[in-house]
């Protein structure tokens, strides 16, 4: 179909078909549908995403506020802002209701957004108020001056007590929603870990990480045999005895530790454990 109507994105058309605005011979198809010769095939186009964030009433917890920034607590499930059919119900949408102007250095579909969390991944997020301080925070984020401390919960029993992952990171060939560390090339990335409690079948670390890569963490955990629990893409199971579905990563931007843009203070944010991950935690069984 986007060989016909190739003024549009394939992930638009993909949500036009989602929506129910094609359809084939009067009925509406899947995505898998395999198109036949003589099919009728009718498209009702959705009308175009917004070229800049609206503001929503949504709510948020603040760690943190100055002049200049303000780190948010990002729960789970909560898209950073608005792409992939995503344009509701985003951290952007309630930034702006909340905080009215924000930095601009990101673009209007990116208002103060200096770096991100998975979907699925919750914990403290720093938001630039200002195109200074964006410009500020981003050039810490990029010389690696930013402290950036997460909790996970992984399979399996790791053997060390602490070790450091230092593999590059690229797009997966194959399976292009995903990345991979098992390419000879990509961007370098490195995390570091620290064993905090062992369980019969899970291992709760803390991960250092001196690079922002996309699924870092993830990744790099995957990569030596320990996916993050709740992460199906990198090879968590779908179900493990004796545990409910988690339903989310078990993944937490725990700690982060910056510089103000206005006078080079030194400022650390912790965002505890979230409630639902502490009461999972609680129901496995220790390590024999």
């Amino acid at each position: 179909m986007h060989g016909r109507l190739p003024e549009f994105s394939r992930s638009r058309i993909q949500q036009w078909v989602a929506n129910g605005r094609v359809l084939v011979n009067g009925l509406a198809v899947r995505s898998s549908y395999t198109v036949r010769a003589g099919d009728s095939i009718e498209v009702d186009p959705g009308e175009a995403p917004p070229l800049h964030a609206s503001p929503e009433d949504i709510p948020l917890v603040v760690l943190y506020e100055d002049d200049d920034l303000v780190a948010i607590d990002k729960p789970a499930g909560m898209v950073v802002h608005a792409g992939a059919g995503v344009h509701e119900g985003t951290l952007v949408n309630a930034l702006l209701h909340r905080f009215g102007a924000l930095s601009g250095v990101g673009g209007a579909m990116r208002p103060g957004i200096v770096h991100r969390l998975d979907r699925f991944t919750s914990g403290v997020l720093l938001v630039a108020k200002n195109d200074a301080a964006h410009r500020n925070l981003a050039a810490q984020f990029a010389g690696r001056q930013v402290e950036k401390i997460y909790l996970a919960l992984v399979h399996g029993s790791m053997a060390a007590e602490s070790g450091r992952i230092e593999r590059p990171i690229a797009r997966d060939p194959v399976h292009r929603t995903r990345m991979t560390a098992r390419l000879a090339q990509g961007r370098a990335a490195w995390s570091e870990y620290r064993l905090l409690r062992r369980f019969e079948r899970f291992t709760l670390v803390e991960v250092k990480i001196g690079t922002g890569r996309t699924h870092q963490i993830r990744v790099h955990l995957s990569s030596i045999g320990h996916p993050v629990a709740g992460d199906k893409l990198y090879g968590a199971p779908q179900l493990t005895p004796g545990t409910e579905p988690l339903g989310r990563y078990f993944l937490h931007a725990h700690r982060i530790r910056f510089r103000k843009p206005s006078n080079g203070e030194e400022v650390q944010v912790v965002s505890p454990l979230p409630e639902e991950l502490e009461k999972w935690m609680e129901k496995l069984a220790p390590a024999g």
